[in-house]
């Protein structure tokens, strides 16, 4: 445990946390322009997130949620945890976090101007530092934790692809072994992989995916959508990659995950390719807790676009106490609910209160933002208890998705 802040650090920053609060953005964007202009930090961080801008509001809220709880550091563990997950998948080390330090005290000096003078910085910095002792030392454990387990290691490893299956008319799913013919370390269903990929376009670049299979010791599948407006990551696998090409991975990541001693009747509710780490618990459920009642509800434009549904409903059936139930938004001609899908337009709270284990189960929810926006707050809503949703984002999570 980092040495604790002393009190007038706590009383600068809880006094002038409103004032950056109302500037954050503005600081987050300032500091990563500062950061950014040394190439290894800039190569850290995976810029699709950086040009959608939601990387900047999502660090906007962390930094002002940490000074608004800076006495209470029991409600910043879920935040440090999700961050020390993303460090370990981008293989950020201790050194690292100097240029962090400087690059934002450097933004809050720049924007804030004459409302922090020396003392104020010298406070922001001590609290910079308080957070990166808990966070250096969570990372320390996650990586001892997964170097102790077989097939576990630290850094980049080198993969290839080994398998290519196109599942939709957007969706192909990769299978990745190791290149020194290695165990893998077995993942948590619901847990990501970060790939570092070589690109004709734009170089070396890092990306997150789920892990769409059942924990294994040979291998991860992804199963990646090709995102026509995307930074070149879903491109480069579909369009590039092949099966033989290289691939760096860091060890599987994050803190959504199917926990292993699952009670609870389950509900699998996805949004497009937010159904990769549901078929991943799916496959765990059908293989580990036979007994385990389970709802896989999935939302998908039409059936062109509808990934695994023939996987799913083959390990609904093996598993028999596992239902299935598919929304189209917008079907096409030829599709048809009762044969395509189950059902057209989109899942609904009232839905999901009518036909599954609504008032017992845990929610296990990914998807696009919308899809997340609705749910994680419409469940609340409904009456489902914080602890009983989980949910998973692609890209910075950020509160205001329970809005």
């Amino acid at each position: 445990m980092p040495k604790p802040l002393s009190a007038e650090t706590i009383a600068h920053v809880k006094a002038t946390a409103p004032a950056v609060a109302a500037r954050a953005t503005e600081v987050t964007r300032a500091m990563y322009a500062r950061l950014f202009q040394d190439d290894h930090i800039k190569a850290l961080f995976n810029h699709a997130n950086q040009a959608s801008g939601q990387q900047h509001h999502a660090l906007a809220g962390a930094i002002v949620g940490y000074a608004l709880n800076i006495e209470n550091l029991e409600a910043l563990i879920p935040a440090i945890e999700r961050m020390a997950q993303k460090h370990v998948g981008y293989h950020v080390l201790p050194e690292h976090y100097p240029y962090v330090a400087k690059a934002l005290l450097g933004a809050i000096a720049e924007v804030m101007g004459e409302a922090v003078n020396e003392e104020i910085l010298a406070a922001w910095g001590e609290a910079y530092w308080f957070l990166a002792g808990l966070l250096q030392e969570r990372e320390h454990g996650i990586r001892e934790a997964i170097e102790a387990i077989d097939g576990g290691w630290n850094g980049w490893r080198a993969f290839e692809i080994a398998e290519r299956t196109v599942e939709s008319a957007v969706i192909t799913s990769f299978v990745l072994r190791p290149k020194d013919g290695g165990k893998v370390l077995p993942h948590k269903p619901g847990q990501y992989l970060t790939l570092r990929l070589t690109t004709p376009d734009q170089g070396e670049i890092r990306r997150n995916y789920t892990i769409s299979n059942a924990p294994s010791q040979t291998a991860y599948r992804i199963s990646v959508k090709r995102e026509e407006g995307g930074q070149g990551g879903s491109r480069f696998l579909h369009d590039v990659a092949q099966v033989g090409t290289t691939i760096l991975l860091t060890p599987p990541s994050g803190d959504f995950f199917l926990p292993q001693a699952q009670e609870r009747p389950v509900v699998l509710l996805s949004g497009g390719v937010g159904l990769t780490p549901m078929v991943s618990m799916l496959e765990t459920i059908a293989d580990k807790h036979p007994e385990l009642e389970t709802a896989f509800v999935h939302g998908a434009l039409d059936g062109a676009s509808h990934a695994m549904d023939g996987r799913v409903r083959a390990l609904a059936k093996a598993h028999g106490k596992t239902t299935v139930a598919t929304f189209y938004a917008q079907p096409a001609a030829n599709d048809e609910a009762g044969r395509t899908h189950d059902h057209d337009g989109l899942i609904t709270v009232d839905w999901l209160k009518a036909n599954t284990p609504f008032e017992a189960a845990d929610f296990f929810l990914c998807g696009p933002r919308p899809f997340l926006k609705a749910f994680v707050g419409g469940l609340s809503r409904a009456g489902v208890a914080s602890e009983r949703i989980h949910f998973e984002f692609f890209g910075p999570a950020d509160e205001a998705l329970a809005v």
